[in-house]
């Protein structure tokens, strides 16, 4: 156990620094989680209109 204050202020500090790179480790993967999922949404829209636009098309031949 720490026997000074200062100790105690340091090991608060550290605590405090892992849990601030803990935190700004999970925002940037939920940063990316979500850049892949919007491109993969993207994907799937351009898809589905391509599909409509295809079938509109034999729709009107």
């Amino acid at each position: 156990m720490a026997s000074t204050p200062a100790d105690r202020i340091e090991q608060a500090l550290v605590r405090i620094e892992k849990a601030a790179a803990a935190r700004a480790y999970a925002c940037e993967r939920i940063t990316q989680r979500h850049a892949k999922l919007r491109s993969r949404i993207e994907d799937a829209v351009s898809s589905l209109d391509a599909l409509i636009a295809r079938e509109t098309q034999a729709d009107q031949d």
